[in-house]
């Protein structure tokens, strides 16, 4: 693709018969040249495909955009590229290899049935990627892609926070998917990134190791193992690893 930036506001659009090889290879536009209401989430896509493996550049908040806009706008994006790493688990991750949504020691209940319970990994992983979908689109919360109003700002942790036990269960029960997908995406690396940023998720809610080794060991979750934390609408167990 050209590191050619033009300014003037060409026509973005996918037309049927675009050849594989055409696909996504418009001019590169500055913010500014991107003037509609989606202008900030056609930057953050198009800043990914000239490079994905640049996270610090995906991650860093543009000039003259609102730190709470860039945050909805990422989240929104990782949603949709998560759903890849769902069509890569479906083979391996069933009903029958992971009957519960597990990682790190950790059972997770589903809050997505009449009652909180729990459902089989990959079920789990779909019911949370649908409601953080249904939960950034929802006009109540969110009636602007241009401003976030400030009591749906609570939202961002409790979705970052389900996001990140979907790359968890990846890592600790599909550690070949994982790595894969992650080698092509670095999309962990960047939603790491934009959550130690904004601080989204707790430290000490990060279980996968970094790549100079450091995270969470097993070891240290010698918790009881019927302790329940309430977290929001759904329910961590601390649970053995089968």
């Amino acid at each position: 693709m050209s590191d050619t930036i033009q300014t003037s506001n060409s026509l973005r659009r996918l037309y049927p018969g675009t050849r594989l090889e055409s696909t996504f290879a418009w001019p590169i536009e500055t913010l500014d040249g991107l003037d509609s209401s989606f202008g900030v989430h056609e930057y953050l896509q198009q800043t990914i495909r000239q490079d994905r493996s640049n996270v610090q550049k995906i991650v860093e908040l543009p000039e003259n955009v609102d730190q709470q806009v860039w945050q909805f706008e990422q989240l929104r994006q990782v949603c949709l590229e998560l759903s890849l790493l769902v069509v890569a688990l479906e083979a391996e991750c069933t009903t029958e290899n992971c009957p519960e949504m597990k990682a790190m020691g950790w059972l997770y209940l589903c809050a997505a049935h009449p009652s909180t319970q729990s459902c089989s990994a990959i079920d789990y992983i779909i019911h949370t990627l649908d409601g953080a979908a249904m939960l950034l689109n929802n006009s109540k919360y969110f009636p602007s892609r241009i401003s976030i109003p400030e009591p749906s700002l609570k939202h961002f942790q409790s979705i970052a926070r389900r996001l990140y036990r979907i790359f968890a269960h990846a890592y600790f029960h599909h550690r070949e998917i994982y790595e894969s997908f992650e080698n092509e995406t670095h999309l962990y690396a960047r939603f790491l990134l934009l959550s130690r940023t904004y601080k989204l998720i707790s430290k000490n809610l990060e279980t996968i190791p970094d790549d100079d080794g450091n995270g969470d060991d097993k070891d240290d979750y010698s918790r009881g193992e019927h302790s329940v934390q309430n977290d929001d609408n759904d329910t961590v167990v601390s649970a053995n690893e089968d």
